[in-house]
């Protein structure tokens, strides 16, 4: 193998995506999009640099893109969530040490705008032709307000559901069949809350896996972060989505699982909860954990209550680290990358909506179901969730350090050590502590 990778998130599932190509393709009806073209004659050797956590590459693209240009060697340097942003910043602090491209997660987005200058401005290089391409959010939540400087093109983004287990469901005596599952939630909190009570009081069990992952999709559905566009704390804004939260675990139904932890990746298996709030990208991460011959159909996937909403996503950026032809390379990979067959062949593999609204017509995208889901219409499910978000929500330059302190105050309560009374006043106390910092 040509390209190299020096840490590894996680194990990379074998896609579908063989067969890339690089010719103009049709991206859905009436939308045709042009690959790139590249210059002729040979080109200096180049060691191409990407650092990502999880999937954002296929390694059979990596391949490709290698044999197609000779030049390039790509090493992929992927780690834990977290700690890859925070390596980002410490690199633009030093001012060397970025990779050549490199992912961020949209919950860190308006901070390194904020930091723009540390940034190559796509639209230099010509990203604005594919503006019309992206849902209007997720392209504004590119760069700055102004529009004038982009940082970031996207790659994918979090379209939401709920993922459930069928069995789980069917033994507590609840509806199984998806559309059943959507009646019985009605278009509320509320009403997934009843469920959940429901299942509670069958089995005794607990029903969701935490409220963290409750309030994240929550407050893109309100609109809102933690901070308003002044970049000032605003803590009220948020509440609605913390009462939220707060009444999941007031009605017994958290099993207070961390995610991302090992009892949570074994829990997909185990039982220790039968639904959860699932972005487009989780579906990926579920298959992972669990048997593919044990427990193939017995996952489902329903509509999420409320008005859609989004969990993630990230984009694709050049630190301004580099020299002029590294940029241009950089670029001519994340141009590439972002073609429509590079970005339906990684939905293929893992599951991530493009955030290109221009392929949601294109029937590998939008009438695509997935087989080990119980044959869900997942293309449907979740870009009927991303074209609902109107607009653009604001994070500000702290959104995921205030956002993992509330959360952990949430987790306190969930174990008891903080009072329902108490909860907000101890989460605005949290935000305030984190914003300081």
């Amino acid at each position: 193998m040509k390209w190299t990778r020096s840490r590894t998130a996680s194990a990379l599932a074998v896609g579908t995506a063989s067969a890339l190509l690089l010719s103009a393709c049709t991206a859905g009806e009436g939308t045709e999009t042009t690959a790139p073209t590249t210059d002729a004659g040979p080109k200096e050797d180049i060691t191409l640099t990407l650092s990502d956590w999880s999937n954002f590459y296929t390694p059979e693209m990596l391949e490709q893109y290698q044999t197609d240009n000779p030049h390039v060697t790509i090493e992929l340097n992927s780690g834990e969530f977290n700690a890859v942003h925070e390596a980002l910043q410490q690199q633009l602090i030093a001012g060397s040490g970025a990779a050549m491209v490199q992912a961020i997660d949209s919950g860190f987005m308006t901070g390194f705008i904020a930091q723009s200058e540390n940034f190559v401005n796509l639209l230099d290089l010509g990203a604005g032709k594919y503006q019309d391409n992206y849902l209007s959010w997720k392209w504004a939540d590119g760069g700055t307000a102004d529009g004038d400087y982009i940082i970031g093109v996207g790659s994918d983004v979090g379209g939401m559901a709920l993922c459930y287990r069928r069995d789980l469901f069917e033994a507590a005596g609840l509806p199984t069949d998806r559309e059943d599952v959507d009646a019985a939630i009605g278009d509320t909190w509320e009403g997934f809350i009843a469920l959940g009570e429901q299942y509670v009081a069958a089995t005794n069990k607990p029903f969701v896996d935490n409220v963290g992952n409750i309030i994240t999709p929550a407050l893109t559905q309100l609109q809102v972060g933690w901070y308003n566009r002044n970049n000032e704390l605003a803590t009220d804004q948020a509440k609605p989505a913390f009462d939220i939260a707060l009444a999941v675990i007031e009605a017994g139904l958290s099993a207070n699982i961390g995610a991302w932890s090992p009892e949570w990746n074994t829990g997909f298996e185990t039982g220790s909860f039968a639904v959860l709030a699932c972005p487009s990208w989780m579906l990926g991460h579920i298959t992972g954990q669990i048997s593919a011959d044990t427990f193939a159909g017995q996952w489902d996937v329903a509509d999420m209550p409320g008005p859609g909403g989004n969990w993630g996503g990230s984009y694709y950026t050049i630190p301004n680290q580099h020299s002029d032809y590294e940029i241009q390379e950089a670029w001519a990979f994340i141009e590439w990358v972002i073609q429509p067959e590079q970005q339906i062949a990684i939905m293929e593999a893992y599951g991530n909506l493009p955030s290109q609204s221009s392929l949601y017509d294109d029937p590998r995208v939008g009438a695509r179901t997935n087989a080990f889901f119980n044959d869900a219409p997942v293309g449907s499910i979740f870009t009927k969730s991303a074209n609902d978000i109107p607009g653009p929500v604001y994070y500000g330059p702290k959104h995921q350090t205030v956002a993992n302190a509330v959360g952990s105050v949430l987790g306190e309560v969930e174990a008891g050590n903080i009072s329902i009374a108490d909860a907000w006043d101890a989460a605005v106390a949290a935000a305030e502590a984190a914003d300081a910092a």
